[in-house]
């Protein structure tokens, strides 16, 4: 049975994503998120399995290879954690800056190299979630300097493996997702109503990671109803 790991799933798009994997009887559904205690609505279906996990561990690695241990093997993950902060460059505090690029960027390389290892045996997809304001040449947002740049280098780390691993069966590819209403997005942007819900941004996902590795690798993809 093909099993899917998804890393920030209790709120947002993440949950509206494990929701819709929660359907697929054949599929074992991971997910982690460092609430994921909050979340109940998935304990009526046997094939997800839910975990507490934190980006900001000091044991992250090994938090993860205990998670992991007896995993038979792992096809699909789906990076969707993020951190946004909304601040003016001059004013952003050090432990800002740190746990933005913690949550988007160096967590999720960490997280990789636990978990690149067990996929290669039977090959799979790695979807990483990333940002409209990462992606080159689109409209940027003052106030989003740690986001969208610690996004930007999700994108390049998925570009880089996609090469390191060309010669396995491993595919990487970045969704860089336009506004979403969320409440990361409405904490960082209040009054501001987002075009998409996360139930319709879940769907597109769920379908792009099951299905459309088959026909990509290492490409960043814009998924927005605005022109960059």
């Amino acid at each position: 049975m093909r099993s899917i790991l998804v890393i920030g799933a209790s709120t947002g798009v993440g949950a509206e994503v494990v929701s819709l994997l929660a359907k697929y009887s054949d599929l074992q559904v991971f997910a982690l998120s460092r609430s994921i205690e909050s979340v109940t609505k998935w304990k009526a279906f046997d094939n997800v399995h839910l975990f507490n996990f934190d980006l900001h561990s000091d044991n992250l690695k090994e938090e993860l290879q205990n998670i992991v241990a007896n995993f038979p093997r792992i096809d699909f993950v789906i990076n969707n954690a993020g951190y946004l902060v909304n601040k003016p460059f001059l004013e952003l505090t050090s432990e800002e800056i740190l746990d933005s690029y913690q949550v988007n960027i160096l967590g999720v390389i960490t997280s990789l190299q636990v978990l690149i290892p067990k996929m290669l045996p039977t090959g799979g997809h790695v979807v990483n979630i990333s940002s409209m304001g990462a992606f080159q040449g689109s409209v940027k947002f003052a106030g989003l300097s740690t986001y969208s740049s610690s996004k930007a280098a999700l994108t390049n780390l998925t570009e880089m493996l996609a090469e390191e691993f060309k010669d396995t069966n491993l595919k990487f590819n970045c969704l860089c997702l336009g506004a979403v209403q969320t409440e990361m997005l409405s904490k960082a942007f209040p009054g501001y109503v987002a075009p998409v819900l996360p139930s319709s941004m879940a769907e597109y996902i769920v379908d792009f990671t099951l299905n459309q590795w088959k026909w990509m690798n290492g490409k960043i993809i814009p998924v927005s109803l605005s022109t960059p």
